[in-house]
């Protein structure tokens, strides 16, 4: 049995930079599909404009809080192939398509990932900064005092090990990190905002901290964005 690890899109109408024909090809002869929302799935396939009968097709859902143990058994009752996708870019990375992989990897599946846009990876290498020693970590803390604590943490780490920091935030918030970062981070501290990724609206830039309060700052609100700082 064989469990495929599908690429989905970063941004809207983005399908050509996205999509192999692989990966499309894998697509329409699957019908089960893990997800972390089945609507969203729907419209994506439906988007490829492949001939493919949606109501056909079977969706599992999985999020970060679905116990391993559901995950587990809705594997091992799989009959035949299956795909996991994302909400966003590539499954498994940054989401919990990876415990259906776990899941596979117990029960003697074979796995297979897909080359598709991956946001952390993207931003990583529009920003500049070191691409030999990088670590993600997700989402920073909400409380403010908790937050600055974090970014000093990271920062520290930034220079003492010449490593990228990689994190994100909910896109609403994105503005508010930003003032934090800089308000909180060194003036020598370089800082790269990674914006639209894959969108006409694209956005990639990275500055010392110094130099983007010299500027004007980017509207962030809304926009699905990563921040990297080294």
């Amino acid at each position: 049995m064989n469990l495929y690890l599908l690429p989905m899109l970063l941004a809207e109408n983005s399908h050509q930079q996205a999509l192999t024909p692989h990966s499309v090809e894998t697509i329409k002869k699957l019908k089960v599909f893990f997800v972390e929302n089945a609507r969203t799935t729907r419209r994506f396939i439906s988007s490829l404009k492949q001939g493919i009968v949606i109501d056909e097709l079977r969706f599992i859902e999985v999020n970060k809080d679905t116990p391993f143990e559901k995950i587990f058994e809705a594997v091992s009752d799989l009959k035949e192939d299956a795909g996991i996708i994302s909400e966003a870019g590539c499954a498994g990375v940054a989401d919990p398509g990876a415990l259906v992989v776990e899941a596979g990897h117990q029960l003697g599946f074979t796995v297979h990932p897909l080359v598709g846009p991956n946001s952390i990876l993207l931003a990583l290498m529009g920003s500049g900064m070191n691409g030999q020693s990088f670590a993600f970590h997700g989402y920073l803390p909400i409380k403010e005092d908790e937050r600055a604590a974090k970014l000093r943490a990271l920062e520290k780490d930034a220079v003492q090990r010449n490593q990228t920091q990689i994190f994100m935030e909910t896109p609403y918030r994105n503005n508010a990190l930003l003032q934090t970062l800089l308000k909180t981070l060194g003036p020598h501290t370089r800082l790269c905002i990674a914006a639209d990724l894959t969108a006409e609206t694209e956005y990639i830039l990275t500055r010392s901290i110094a130099g983007w309060k010299k500027h004007s700052l980017p509207d962030l609100h809304k926009r699905p964005a990563i921040f990297l700082i080294n």
